[in-house]
């Protein structure tokens, strides 16, 4: 949106190498100008509007103040919109400004112009490097070639070997980088080679990274944060390469700052460095073919990790043995190591392992550097392995003694398209599906399983599992369920932090079930659940479960938490899944008044208790349940017919009030309707307040609300009703009545929203979970609770919208063509 107004920012940042008095840089921001023109930068950089695209000038201005080259970029991506609504959405997405940067046409640009690169969407100033604090000394940011003489991007090849920490806490991405270097494949995907500092060099790098289910391309400039001339953070073992620290950079882009990078799991970057799927294991409790797994990962190209518990009272503290607490390491190779002595010959399972500092903090015990174990492999097998003695943080252990000394183990499975063809060479790769959902509260936010009430509203996911793994003597299929938490690192800024999340599966009898209610959570147990509910950016489970249906329950821990997520679903066979969710419509009145019935659960017979199920983890419970007595099973609970749930309900006889009701309301009706035996929304206002207002505690209908009455049963527009219309309107009146009623349990005069979404299923209506959003949204109040009056109201709409589309749509296919005027009139007289 163009500035109407001129306004101007000023700032001076501080620069000092320590070895004289600080050098003083300012800036001056102007925004805006007298035509609405955009945002300029005294000495860096000039942003335009117009035409959706932006007008950036790149590079230092001449001290005459002499006007500087510029060049164009795309504005945020143009979506279609509907006039006069809030784009609110896209305007916080954090990612959009990283992600509409062309690396072609800015690079293009500079060599035209013969300017350096300098990003407007991560500034060389400290805000870039902290955001909760004040840098602890001065950096001054510099290019490659003002730090060394001859600076490359990557010297030799890259290796394991050349990332080094710098200052910040980032181990677990360095030991992520490193595991990444093994798969030369992958390396080149995410740091693409054909960049130098010489042919074509701009001042600018791109990366490669997935986020969230998509490969997006990261540019950076190459200013760096230096102190005394020398890289403050990640660097490589060569002075003059800069790969790893550009790649830093750009993930720290990605993320917000660099003070992002402090703290997280290797998982975290792995996955991002290879769209894959992590696992979380603990080696204490680590599965019996703990090391078949770790083996067959890394066959299949994984990214594995490992730890050790941090020490509570030290940052990083060493262990007799040569490792170190609270320190990510990378597994460089798993294999099963031939032996061969004169007495005795086998095989050994192995794990390479390297530490991020790359020097001599490493392994001491057996199979260590220089230990007499190595005597008795042959040296064929010592060069096969690529065995070195150098104090280069890489080291081997022994399976056992790896599971005996480290705690925590990470793998990131590679995802489906993460292997090529020529690649595969007899490797096997999974099958993989991916959904995006997210948790709105008083909507789908139900929180786990302990939370009852509102745990059947989170979104729902069928996965069919067909044929078991081909090497499974139990007839299983393994299934790796991942649940990613979006853009919560990147929003530290805001406060935010992430999310404790996890899931829960459950076995499906009938596979054309609909979405699950309450009732089936009472009565049925789960079959699997995530390891736990955990406060990581994704959690990932490994199950064995038989052929057959699913359903995939992904939550908060607790209800009523606002995030987004992707839940991807790794197979080693062809899966079906899809989401479970309502189809809008509405069933008309048929069948008994099923409030009046009690469900049974076909599972349990007799007059007995069925089970107490307790989840010691997180405390999940299953209530016990007291059942009458049936003489045989009835179908599974939640089938579909109209007869088994509720809703599609007739009204039940009126009791005697009401028959008095009634009457009065009919001489009323004839008494203000006149000779012509018809009412306008003003005269069916008073009808209709003089009885509700005594029955239930709000204002009365509005006149809005009772011209929506209308409206449902005005077929002729005429914009009144008749006898026999205003018959059909009180009963619909009294059958909703009767539901807020129902379902209004603590009798507070107003339902929840997720009081509400049963209300309206109790009613017949069938809605998806964005159709419920938005009524919600229009519906309740502030504290998310919906009033009678707003209830009817959103009742008689609902009933007049579906029936308006259903005379449209006389083929039942779902879709219909709406003339504008058509259109207009459907949706303002409703």
């Amino acid at each position: 949106m163009p500035y109407t107004t001129k306004t101007t920012r000023t700032i001076r940042t501080f620069y000092s190498d320590g070895r004289g008095p600080p050098r003083v840089e300012t800036k001056t921001y102007s925004y805006g100008d007298d035509s609405g023109g955009g945002t300029s930068v005294n000495g860096g950089i000039n942003i335009g509007g117009g035409g959706g695209r932006y007008q950036i000038r790149i590079g230092r201005g001449g001290e005459d103040g002499s006007d500087q080259p510029s060049f164009s970029v795309p504005a945020f991506s143009q979506r279609p919109q509907v006039l006069g609504r809030a784009t609110r959405k896209e305007k916080k997405d954090p990612f959009s400004g990283v992600i509409n940067q062309s690396y072609d046409e800015i690079k293009k640009k500079c060599l035209e112009e013969g300017i350096l690169f300098e990003d407007p969407e991560f500034e060389a100033e400290d805000s870039s490097i902290f955001f909760s604090r004040a840098p602890p000394r001065p950096f001054e940011w510099k290019r490659p070639h003002e730090i060394c003489d001859n600076p490359v991007f990557i010297a030799d090849g890259a290796s394991r070997f050349d990332v080094q920490q710098g200052e910040l806490g980032d181990c677990w991405l360095l030991a992520a980088i490193a595991s990444l270097t093994v798969n030369q494949r992958l390396f080149a995907k995410v740091v693409p080679p054909d960049q130098s500092f010489q042919d074509g060099y701009c001042g600018m790098f791109r990366f490669h990274f997935w986020r969230q289910g998509e490969w997006v391309e990261v540019v950076v400039d190459d200013r760096l944060p230096t102190y005394y001339g020398q890289l403050t953070f990640m660097h490589s073992v060569d002075k003059n390469e800069f790969w790893s620290a550009l790649l830093e950079k750009a993930y720290a882009k990605l993320e917000g700052s660099y003070e992002s990078l402090k703290g997280g799991s290797t998982c975290e970057a792995m996955v991002d460095f290879t769209g894959g799927v992590s696992e979380f294991f603990d080696l204490k409790k680590a599965p019996p073919n703990m090391f078949s797994i770790m083996l067959k990962a890394s066959q299949r190209g994984s990214l594995m990790g490992c730890s050790i518990d941090a020490d509570p009272n030290e940052l990083e503290a060493r262990v007799d043995n040569g490792l170190v607490m609270g320190h990510a390491y990378s597994i460089t190779s798993v294999i099963l190591m031939d032996i061969e002595t004169p007495s005795m010959s086998g095989k050994i399972p192995m794990v390479r392992i390297r530490n991020p500092w790359g020097n001599e903090a490493e392994w001491k015990g057996r199979w260590s550097d220089q230990s007499r174990e190595w005597s008795l492999i042959p040296d064929s097998q010592k060069k096969a392995i690529g065995l070195t003695f150098d104090d280069d943080g890489e080291f081997w252990m022994s399976f056992d003694d790896f599971r005996g000394n480290f705690e925590k183990l990470e793998i990131c499975n590679l995802g489906p398209d993460s292997l090529e063809e020529d690649e595969l060479d007899g490797k096997k790769r999974w099958e993989g599906h991916t959904e995006n959902g997210e948790w709105i509260p008083r909507v789908n936010a139900g929180g786990c399983r302990n939370y009852l009430d509102t745990f059947w509203t989170n979104p729902q996911y069928r996965v069919t599992l067909t044929d078991p793994d081909d090497d499974d003597d139990d007839d299983l299929c393994t299934m790796l369920v991942g649940i990613l938490q979006k853009d919560r690192r990147k929003k530290r800024k805001e406060g935010l932090d992430m999310l404790t999340i996890g899931y829960v599966i459950y076995k499906l009898d009938d596979e054309g079930h609909g979405p699950l209610d309450i009732k089936y959570f009472k009565y049925h147990a789960s079959s699997a659940k995530s390891p736990s509910f955990i406060n990581l950016r994704e959690v990932c489970g490994r199950h064995k479960l038989a052929p057959g249906t699913y359903v995939i329950i992904p939550s908060t821990f607790e209800p009523h938490q606002k995030g987004d997520y992707l839940l991807r679903i790794f197979t080693e066979k062809a899966n079906q899944t899809n989401e479970m969710d309502e189809e809008t419509g509405i069933i008309e009145d048929q069948g008994p008044y099923e409030s009046m019935k009690i469900l049974t659960p076909y599972h349990v017979v007799n007059r007995r208790f069925y089970g107490t199920a307790i989840n010691h983890q997180h405390g999940e419970y299953f209530q016990p349940v007291l059942v009458p007595t049936v003489a045989s099973a009835p179908p599974p609970v939640g089938r579909q017919e109209a007869h088994r749930i509720p809703g599609a309900r007739e009204i039940p006889p009126p009791t005697e009030e009401e028959q008095e009701q009634e009457q009065a309301l009919k001489a009323s009706f004839r008494r203000v309707a006149g000779d012509d035996m018809e009412i306008d929304a003003y005269e069916l206002r008073d009808i209709l307040n003089t009885v509700f207002t005594r029955e239930f505690s709000f204002d009365g209908f509005s006149l809005d609300t009772c011209r929506s009455m209308v409206a449902m049963h005005d077929g002729d527009l005429s914009g009144k009703l008749g006898f026999d219309e205003f018959k059909v309107l009180w009963r619909d009146l009294r059958r909703w009545k009767g539901v807020f009623r129902e379902y209004d349990r603590d009798k507070s005069g107003k339902l929840s929203s997720y009081e509400l979404r049963s209300a309206l299923h109790a009613s017949g209506f069938r809605l998806s979970n964005r159709t419920f959003s938005a009524l919600v949204m229009r519906y309740s109040s502030k504290d998310g609770n919906v009033e009678f009056g707003d209830f009817i109201l959103c009742a008689i709409r609902m009933k007049t919208m579906l029936a308006s589309f259903k005379n449209i749509d006389e083929e039942n296919s779902g879709h219909a063509a709406f003339d504008l005027d058509g259109f207009i009139q459907t949706v303002m007289y409703s």
